[in-house]
C-alpha cells in the first residue's frame, strides 16, 4: 500500500508541476497587434461605440414610434362594476365584461411632417456616429503611435543614461584628484540626472500608454505587443481649395448639421400643420353585463349585449394660442440649426487651414531638428578626434555628447508633433479610416 501511495503522490505532483507551466506559459503568451487591428478592436469594444450604437437605435425607435401611429392600435379589456339607476359610463365607456378599441391615424399633415423629421434625424445620428467613429480610431492612432514611439526611443534613453554615468564617473575621478572643479562635477551629475528623469517620464508613458490601448481594444495588458511595421505612410497633402472643398462636402459634423436641420424644419412646419384638421380611424366593441341594469332601461328585447362602432372621428382646431407659440418655437429651432450649419462650415474649414499650416510648419521644425541632430552628431565625432589628439578636454566632449542627447530627443517630440498633425488632418479631411486601412 505505501508504495502504491507513495507512486500517486508522485504522478499527483508531476501533473501539478505540468498544470503550473502550462499556465505559466499560457500566461507569457503575447499578440503582436498592428494598428489596423487595435483600430478594429477599438471599434468593436470602446464604450463609445456602444453609446453611439444605443443612440443610432434609440433615433431608429424614435421614428418607429412616429410611423407606426398609421397602424391601429388595438387594446382589450373590461369595465367591471355594479351600477345603481342608469349604468354610468367607466373611464369614458360603458360598463361591459370585455371591451375591444382599436385606433390609428387616417388623415394627419403634422404626423406625416413629424415622421419625416424623425426619419431624417435617424440618418443625422448615422453622421453624428462616422464622426465618433472618427475620434475613436484618431484616439486608438495617437496612443498607438505615442506607444511606439516610446519604445523606439526607450533603448537609445537607457544608452544615454549609461553613457552620463560613465562621465560622471570619470568626472567625479577628476574632481576628486583635482583636475576639475565642483561645477564641473555638478554638471555632469545634472547630465545623468536629465536622462534618469527622460527615463521615468519614458517609462510612466509607456505604462499610461499601454494601459488606455488595453482599455481601448480589449487586449489584456501583459500579452500586447505592438508593431512597427503595420503603420503606413503618410499620404500627400492635397492643394489647398481641393482640400477644403472636399471637407466641406464629406466632413460628418457638416452633414449631421444639415440633416439636423433639415428635420428641425420639417419638426416646425409639423407644429404649424398640428392646427389643421386631422381625422382618425375608431373602432370599439364591447359585451355588456346584464347586472348593470341595462334590462331595466331597455326593454321589451331592446337590450342587446354584444355592440360594436366603427367610424372616423374628425377635429377641426380653430383656437389654440398655446399651440401657435410653440410652433413659433419651433421654428425659431429651425432657423438656429440652419445657423448651426454655416458655423459648423466655417470651423471645419478654419480647423482645416489651421491644420494644414500646423503640418507645415511642424514639417519645417522637424527638418530643423534633424539637421540640429546631424549637427551635434558632428560634433561629437570632431570632439573625440580633438580629445584623441589633445587639443580639446574630456569636458567639451562630454558636453558635446549632452547636447546630441538633447537634439535626439527634441527630434524624437519633433516627429511626434508632426505625425499627430497629419493624422488629425486626416480626420478633419474624412481620409483617416481609409488610411489606416492601408496598413498591414
Amino acid at each position: 500500500m505505501k508504495p502504491a501511495l507513495g507512486l500517486v503522490r508522485v504522478c499527483s505532483y508531476a501533473l501539478l508541476t505540468i498544470s503550473l507551466a502550462q499556465g505559466t506559459a499560457f500566461a507569457v503568451t503575447t499578440e503582436t497587434l498592428s494598428l489596423k487591428r487595435a483600430v478594429q478592436l477599438a471599434l468593436a469594444h470602446s464604450p463609445a461605440a456602444g453609446q453611439a450604437a444605443a443612440d443610432s437605435q434609440r433615433a431608429f425607435a424614435s421614428y418607429r414610434e412616429a410611423k407606426d401611429q398609421y397602424l391601429p392600435q388595438f387594446l382589450i379589456g373590461s369595465g367591471l362594476g355594479d351600477s345603481w339607476g342608469y349604468p354610468l359610463s367607466l373611464e369614458g365607456s360603458a360598463p361591459s365584461l370585455v371591451n375591444v378599441t382599436a385606433q390609428s391615424a387616417l388623415f394627419n399633415p403634422a404626423l406625416r411632417d413629424f415622421v419625416h423629421a424623425a426619419r431624417i434625424e435617424y440618418k443625422a445620428i448615422g453622421e453624428e456616429n462616422k464622426d465618433r467613429r472618427n475620434q475613436i480610431i484618431q484616439d486608438t492612432v495617437l496612443t498607438y503611435m505615442e506607444l511606439l514611439k516610446w519604445e523606439q526611443e526607450i533603448d537609445q534613453l537607457r544608452q544615454q543614461h549609461e553613457e552620463a554615468l560613465k562621465a560622471q564617473q570619470i568626472v567625479d575621478q577628476r574632481v576628486q584628484a583635482g583636475v576639475d572643479s565642483q561645477q564641473i562635477g555638478k554638471q555632469a551629475r545634472l547630465a545623468s540626472a536629465r536622462t534618469a528623469l527622460r527615463i521615468i517620464q519614458a517609462e510612466g508613458a509607456m505604462d499610461v500608454l499601454r494601459t488606455n490601448l488595453s482599455q481601448l481594444t480589449g487586449v489584456p495588458v501583459n500579452s500586447l505587443q505592438i508593431a512597427p511595421d503595420s503603420v503606413p505612410g503618410f499620404p500627400e497633402i492635397p492643394a489647398k481649395s481641393e482640400e477644403l472643398t472636399k471637407t466641406e462636402e464629406s466632413n460628418p459634423a457638416v452633414l449631421y448639421a444639415q440633416q439636423h436641420a433639415i428635420a428641425q424644419g420639417f419638426r416646425a412646419r409639423a407644429e404649424h400643420r398640428s392646427l389643421w384638421p386631422s381625422a382618425d380611424f375608431a373602432t370599439q366593441y364591447a359585451v355588456l353585463a346584464k347586472f348593470n341594469n341595462w334590462t331595466q332601461f331597455f326593454q321589451n328585447g331592446v337590450f342587446q349585449r354584444n355592440n360594436a362602432t366603427v367610424g372616423v372621428v374628425l377635429r377641426f382646431p380653430f383656437f389654440n394660442p398655446s399651440q401657435h407659440a410653440h410652433a413659433q418655437a419651433a421654428d425659431a429651432e429651425a432657423i438656429r440649426a440652419t445657423k448651426e450649419v454655416d458655423a459648423t462650415k466655417n470651423q471645419v474649414s478654419q480647423q482645416t487651414l489651421k491644420l494644414r499650416r500646423s503640418v507645415e510648419q511642424l514639417r519645417a521644425a522637424q527638418e530643423v531638428s534633424e539637421l540640429e541632430y546631424e549637427i551635434a552628431q558632428a560634433n561629437v565625432q570632431t570632439m573625440d578626434i580633438k580629445i584623441k589628439s589633445g587639443s580639446s578636454t574630456i569636458n567639451e566632449g562630454d558636453q558635446a555628447r549632452v547636447d546630441l542627447f538633447e537634439k535626439y530627443n527634441a527630434l524624437q517630440d519633433a516627429n511626434f508633433q508632426l505625425i499627430q498633425a497629419r493624422v488629425s488632418l486626416l480626420r478633419v479631411t474624412g481620409e483617416l479610416e481609409s488610411w489606416v486601412d492601408q496598413g498591414k
